[in-house]
Parts: C-alpha cells; sequence; structure tokens
C-alpha cells in the first residue's frame, strides 16, 4: 500500500478507536462505586485525553501498520489497551479489571495464534503476578491490584525476559518520576502514585522498537 493511504487509513483508525477508548473510559468513570481517586475533578483532569489517546493511537497504529498480518492487528490492539490504561491511572490512579480482561484474552489468543512459547509467556504472567502480590501485601497497599493484574497480563504478551525488562525500566523511570513530584512538591511520602504508566509506556516501547 502507498504511504499516503496507508496514513489516511491509520488516521481513521486511530480517531475511531480514540473515541471509542475515551468513551469507554468516561463510562466506567460514570459507573456507581467507581474506585476513583478524583471523582470531583474528573473533567478536569481528562480534558486533554481525546486528543492525547488519538495521537499516541496514531503514530501505533502507523508503525504497526508496516508489521504482516496479524502480527500487526494484535499489536495495534496491545497498545490501544495499554494507552487506555496509561490515561486511567494517571487521571484516577485505577486500571479497570473491565480492560485488563479483554487484553489478557487477546495476548491469549496472539500466544497460540503466533506460536508463541505458551510455557515461558504463563509462566511469566503466574510468577510475575505473585510477586506483584507479594510485593503490594510487603509494602502494605503501595503497589494497587491494577498494578498486579497488569504485570500478569503483561506477562502474556512479552514472556519473562520482556516482562522482566519492563518492571526493571518501569520502576527506574516510576521512581526518576516521584522524586521529581516530591522535589517540586507536587507530592508528598504519603501521596498515592501511579506505576501502571510506566509499566504500559515501557511495554508499548519494547514493542514498537522490536518492530523497528
Amino acid at each position: 500500500m502507498n504511504m499516503e493511504p496507508r496514513i489516511a487509513i491509520c488516521m481513521v483508525v486511530a480517531i475511531v478507536l480514540g473515541m471509542i477508548g475515551s468513551y469507554w473510559i468516561d463510562r466506567l468513570y460514570s459507573r456507581p462505586n467507581a474506585p476513583l481517586s478524583f471523582p470531583e475533578d474528573i473533567e478536569n483532569r481528562s480534558r486533554f485525553r481525546k486528543p492525547l489517546l488519538m495521537l499516541f493511537l496514531f503514530g501505533c497504529v502507523l508503525h504497526f501498520s508496516a508489521v504482516p498480518l496479524p502480527q500487526a492487528v494484535y499489536l495495534a490492539a496491545a497498545s490501544f489497551f495499554l494507552l487506555l490504561y496509561t490515561f486511567t491511572d494517571f487521571e484516577q490512579y485505577v486500571i479497570f479489571d473491565l480492560m485488563l480482561l479483554p487484553f489478557a484474552v487477546i495476548g491469549l489468543v496472539a500466544m497460540i495464534h503466533l506460536d508463541w512459547s505458551i510455557y515461558d509467556h504463563l509462566i511469566a504472567a503466574v510468577v510475575g503476578g505473585a510477586a506483584f502480590l507479594l510485593l503490594a501485601i510487603t509494602t502494605h497497599g503501595a503497589i494497587g491490584g491494577g498494578d498486579i493484574k497488569l504485570i500478569a497480563a503483561l506477562g502474556i504478551w512479552l514472556g519473562g525476559k520482556l516482562l522482566l525488562n519492563v518492571v526493571i525500566i518501569g520502576c527506574i523511570l516510576a521512581g526518576v518520576s516521584g522524586l521529581m513530584m516530591l522535589i517540586v512538591k507536587q507530592k508528598d511520602r504519603k501521596s498515592f502514585f501511579a506505576y501502571g504508566p510506566y509499566f504500559a509506556l515501557t511495554t508499548l516501547y519494547i514493542l514498537i522498537k522490536s518492530t523497528s
């Protein structure tokens, strides 16, 4: 496919997915008893979400459109969910189970369809999830349930070696970001902190780099 039609198609896909994703987030925010950290500040904290989501999706979809099918479809789907987690966790410190479940299921389908190592990927999911569960217990909730489930789902997609890279890089980025927020007094030591976006964005970077 020529470059110009491919750009146009990717742009349309990004706009549609961005609208669907933003609408989905808003619907989950509006549910009774939704576990939001800033329920009174939804509109302000999400004011740039839709255009940014569309922009990032366009870049991802355009990049993955050069990858052979069906891998391109799986990677575009992964980027969609990873970006949704990034926005919900930054906005409200929450990663919804209803968004994690289809991500994990698509990862399982991709694992079988693309002939990934089932043993490696499932072990990564179990060990990664268990390790973060233990970390959540020992840190008295500093790691949230959404982070635990996200790491388990990422294990399905990445396998052991890449998951370890995501955890290490994500923790370093989160630590640097947290330190900067403390320095500028945006947060204090008792404040909640979103780890999910750093794992999600690191994963997205690795997926893009592996297909460059």
